[in-house]
């Protein structure tokens, strides 16, 4: 076997292998003599078909046969030769194939990137020191208290954190336009789900009265024809609710499964669960912070081999979702454009974190792991049956260990970088994450 090389661009590679004619023309003979045997031919006993009238019918099929055969093998022992490591599937063209001569074919494909990561050391990263104080677990026991508050009709004018039951219609230009209208809409105040602006000239409205909302829809809103367009809504408000929240006792506790110990054990238990989703929150964070500046220091062409399996991952992600919402069962495909940019960056990513793992021989750290189970199952109510279900999954158990292995990545990168503690309060954090 003969082999050359040639880069045509960038990460483009031309391979060009010649095969001896004896290795392609002895496997054509073998192939041939197996018909033989197996073969029905008017005129012949089964088994005693000559390879000639073998040869005659099928020779041309076989050959092509053996050429795939051939190309396959030989590339992949090229690849070795020349240690060459394809991104990719190649793209084979027979260029030279006949009786008596050396098969001659080119291999075309993509390779891996030469990634060196740099930069490590000058990258600044702001790591967040937040503390749960007892004004925070006092918001988020109202906040768990609204999440089961009733309603109650009032006879006053409607404020932040009241429900205003309201018919409107929406005009444009005078016209009224498609989804503009609707009768016994029932809207949250302060919760800021309608369009910037639609809910203000409702705050001091009473139940009877007739207001006007004047609004711009955002240019980046969902419906094209409504971008960036004025628009009028007449409302008229039917009715003013206003919240009774539950009062905080051991019947409320029982509503969160605390069934011993009352309000304080309640508290406790917010409180872990504020001190998890706060840890899961600053690591996720720091994280996001480091793989943007690991992203924006090292820049290097990118396989399109791999940027077309992960847009093609996504794709599929998005028809899973869809389908789990009802919609996806006769989803075309989504434009791979919708999925470029973001299969760029994890590819990219990918790439720089497998570097970092391959240069510092870093293994998936086995308490690492086992502590990132147990974080997982603490969620749950039987965390134990979390553990041994795991345990017992090879694949959840490579998927976890996979995710500690790219988390000792990012440990390492922050012992390199220079990191800076700011002390931030709990809302900011979470806030934030929102």
């Amino acid at each position: 076997m003969q082999v050359s090389v040639e880069t045509t661009q960038g990460l483009e590679r031309r391979l060009t292998i010649s095969v001896p004619a004896d290795a392609v023309d002895s496997a054509v003979k073998s192939r041939l003599q197996q018909l033989a045997k197996t073969q029905r031919i008017n005129g012949f006993r089964p088994g005693k078909v000559p390879v000639s009238v073998i040869k005659k019918r099928f020779g041309q099929a076989v050959r092509q046969e053996v050429a795939g055969d051939v190309m396959q093998q030989n590339f992949y022992q090229a690849i070795v030769q020349e240690k060459i490591q394809p991104a990719g599937m190649p793209n084979f063209e027979l260029t030279k194939d006949e009786d008596g001569q050396d098969l001659e074919f080119v291999a075309s494909f993509e390779v891996y990137p030469e990634v060196e990561v740099q930069g490590v050391s000058d990258i600044e990263i702001e790591k967040p020191a937040v503390e749960i104080t007892d004004e925070d677990l006092d918001k988020m026991m109202e906040t768990l208290q609204k999440q089961h508050a009733t309603w109650k009709e009032v006879k006053r004018k409607a404020k932040k954190d009241d429900k205003v039951i309201i018919d409107f219609v929406g005009t444009i230009d005078g016209e009224e336009f498609e989804g503009g209208k609707a009768e016994d809409f029932a809207l949250e105040l302060g919760q800021d789900r309608m369009i910037p602006g639609f809910e203000k000239p409702l705050v001091g409205a009473k139940a009877g009265e007739e207001v006007t909302i004047e609004v711009t829809f955002p240019e980046d809103y969902h419906a094209e024809n409504l971008k960036g367009k004025d628009a009028v809504f007449q409302a008229t408000v039917k009715k003013v609710e206003g919240q009774s929240l539950p009062t905080v006792d051991e019947e409320f506790a029982k509503l969160f499964g605390v069934e011993e110990g009352g309000v304080d054990a309640l508290k406790t238990e917010v409180r872990k669960n504020m001190q998890r989703e706060l840890d899961q929150t600053l690591k996720a964070q720091v994280k996001e912070d480091v793989i943007a500046k690991l992203v924006e220091a090292n820049q290097f062409d990118i396989p399109q081999a791999l940027i077309d399996q992960e847009v093609n991952a996504l794709r599929e992600q998005a028809k899973q979702r869809f389908s789990q919402q009802g919609g996806g069962q006769n989803l075309p495909d989504l434009p791979a454009e919708l999925f470029t940019d973001n299969a760029k960056r994890r590819v990219s990513i990918g790439l720089i974190l497998g570097e970092v793992i391959k240069q510092n021989e870093l293994k998936a750290d086995e308490a690492k792991v086992n502590e990132m189970i147990e974080t997982a199952a603490s969620a749950y109510e039987d965390p134990q049956e979390v553990v041994e279900y795991y345990n017992n999954n090879q694949e959840l158990m490579q998927q976890m260990q996979n995710v500690a292995l790219e988390e000792q990545a990012i440990e390492w990168v922050l012992e390199q970088a220079k990191v800076t503690e700011v002390t931030k309060a709990f809302d900011e954090v979470m806030n934030k994450q929102a």
